[in-house]
């Protein structure tokens, strides 16, 4: 969850705002003037945070007051609230997950034997924190271990985007650990595909290649691993309107596709290649038998019975 109120390490509060005293203030005799939660305003920052501040309470009192004794006013009243980081490390959520799944080059039959195991998948949080002031994250990652998950809601409307990463975990070959409402969503996946595939596919690849052309004008090169997954998209993308479901694994394309990343194809027989693509997407589009729109009823249908089935303590 992001953050209510911006707090860089680094940043310096400027003059005229509001911040609280988190110790007590004391005058040049050692006495208590104000209090600790003293609110008072800045009148003079420093260049850096080690150095203090000069803050002007109601009173007409001036003090000099270190960084790391005040804070803002605005995350002062947010209180436990903003740290909701902390709160949420304390309710286990990597154990809903629901789904987890392999993805990238060993789900796309590209790995070689230095490639990474990324998994992914969906977390159900309980009902009662998904409710609560806190909220829950949309995301939860574990960047040791190449792992990431989404809260439920937030995959399911990527995946009525056509998102392709979040298309590829409904289809990928490899899948590690699945709870029943977790196969429910596996069995309806169909349901999120439609002609949107092609604008999300196409587009998003006509987009990074014009930007690489951009940078080998400039800098003389590209980067050939995303080259090779941008080919691949083209491809899926490809097979999803003329199949109507996504094929994750390369098949008989990892010979060219890996020639691709080792630099073996040269920067013309790639983007001969992909023009010949984008013009059968163009015909795929045409021909396809996919629904202009994804079926959200039946996406919705899905989320509220998922969420009821989070009241309960066991993980559906």
């Amino acid at each position: 969850m992001k953050n209510r109120v911006h707090n860089s390490p680094n940043l310096i509060y400027s003059v005229g705002t509001q911040v609280v005293a988190l110790k007590q203030v004391q005058g040049s005799n050692g006495q208590t003037v104000h209090p600790p939660g003293a609110v008072g305003v800045i009148v003079r920052s420093p260049r850096d945070r080690a150095h203090s501040y000069r803050v002007k309470f109601v009173d007409g009192f001036e003090a000099a007051i270190h960084h790391n004794n005040l804070m803002l006013l605005a995350e002062y009243k947010q209180g436990a609230i903003n740290d909701s980081g902390q709160v949420l490390s304390t309710h286990g959520l990597f154990d809903r997950v629901i789904y987890r799944c392999v993805v990238g080059s060993r789900a796309f039959g590209l790995d070689t034997d230095s490639s990474d195991t990324d998994r992914r998948g969906i977390y159900l949080p309980p009902a009662d924190l998904h409710w609560s002031l806190y909220g829950v994250p949309e995301q939860l990652e574990n960047d040791e271990t190449e792992e990431a998950y989404w809260e439920l809601q937030k995959f399911l409307i990527m995946a009525l985007k056509g998102n392709p990463n979040i298309l590829e975990c409904l289809y990928t070959p490899i899948v590690e650990h699945v709870t029943p409402l977790a196969q429910e969503l596996l069995d309806m996946r169909d349901s999120f595909l439609s002609r949107l595939v092609y604008q999300t596919f196409n587009g998003y690849v006509m987009s990074q290649f014009k930007r690489m052309q951009a940078g080998l004008r400039n800098q003389g090169k590209v980067k050939p691993k995303h080259v090779m997954h941008l080919m691949r998209l083209l491809l899926s993308g490809i097979h999803v309107l003329r199949e109507g479901t996504v094929r994750v694994d390369v098949g008989e394309h990892r010979e060219q596709l890996l020639a691709i990343k080792s630099g073996e194809l040269t920067w013309e027989d790639v983007e001969a290649w992909r023009m010949q693509l984008h013009k059968d997407f163009d015909q795929a589009l045409e021909e396809t038998s996919l629904p202009e729109r994804p079926d959200y009823e039946c996406a919705n249908d899905f989320l509220v019975r998922a969420r009821r089935l989070a009241i309960a303590e066991e993980l559906p």
